[in-house]
């Protein structure tokens, strides 16, 4: 009867071990994630300014929102931002797997130099190409020191052309994940439906369009979620980059966010910003859990 009592006793600590070692984390995150979004929901309802507030005010900061034109700004750059980005992001990540999935020699060194930049933070990477892309100090200084006087790139300083200064940053940064992902699919494709279809003629250019490329549909998928999750919530490039300038040339919605909340004092219109920007990621994500959930051979 002990020896059984004692089983048992050992059976229950294998099973509430894990949870009690797990509950403090998942105390945090409930509070300190899904609290918090639950208060900023209903922030976003309410008449806060500077502090927050609980005067139920209904629809009357999205109704504001989307009436400010700097809201329109931040909207358009984003929309430039995340097109450029995902498509550039994508063709790049792919040509590069392609091009690794080859077996060429140092494969493992150009890989890791195509990873490396996804190791630095988005503070660092914007304050790098700011410094390479200021007419005074980066790219354009150098070249005229080196005699090409007539060269100019003032991108940065453009109010039209600064948001693109941005997506070549993030490009930059987050090709070599893209590379990584479309390179984990290419190494899992079957080799020998390759081969039967090169034995049947076709050609390399074939033979990725109709076998390759179709079969990377998942890696397609992951990929646009990260980048586009990626694209909807970046902050920290942006302001380390142009601070959301020149003007409000390169405004996002999460600049937007900031300077409405902390900065203008208008911490209603801040939240409904806030909410706006979570179900556009809601909107991205979800889709992609329930494909992935509805595939489960579980």
């Amino acid at each position: 009867m002990a020896a059984h009592h004692a089983l048992s006793t050992k059976a229950r600590l294998r099973v509430l071990l894990p949870r009690i070692v797990l509950s403090p984390s998942l105390a945090l995150v409930a509070i300190f994630v899904y609290g918090f979004i639950f208060f900023t929901t209903y922030l976003s309802f309410s008449d806060s300014k500077m502090l927050p507030s609980y005067g139920w005010v209904g629809f009357e900061n999205y109704k504001t929102l989307f009436s400010l034109r700097m809201w329109d700004i931040a909207v358009t750059n984003l929309a430039i931002f995340g097109i450029l980005y995902i498509v550039i992001c994508s063709v790049l990540g792919l040509f590069l797997a392609i091009l690794l999935d080859q077996h060429i020699r140092a494969e493992g060194f150009i890989r890791t130099v195509y990873l490396y930049p996804m190791a630095l933070s988005f503070i660092v990477t914007g304050v790098a190409w700011k410094w390479f892309l200021d007419p005074g100090i980066g790219l354009e200084a150098v070249m005229h020191d080196w005699g090409w006087t007539s060269f100019q790139f003032r991108w940065i300083k453009d109010r039209d052309m600064a948001i693109y200064t941005i997506v070549i940053a993030a490009v930059w940064q987050t090709s070599g994940f893209v590379m990584a992902t479309f390179l984990a699919g290419l190494r899992g494709i079957d080799g020998e439906m390759l081969k039967a279809a090169r034995v049947d003629g076709a050609g390399t250019f074939a033979v990725y369009r109709r076998i390759v490329i179709p079969q990377l549909r998942p890696a397609f998928l992951s990929a646009f979620v990260v980048l586009a999750h990626m694209a909807i919530k970046s902050y920290d490039l942006v302001v380390a980059l142009t601070n959301g300038g020149p003007g409000t040339a390169t405004a996002v919605p999460s600049t937007f966010m900031y300077s409405y909340t902390f900065t203008r004092n208008q911490m209603g219109i801040g939240a409904a910003s806030a909410e706006i920007m979570l179900l556009t990621i809601a909107a991205v994500i979800i889709p992609y859990l329930w494909s992935e959930l509805r595939e489960d051979p579980r």
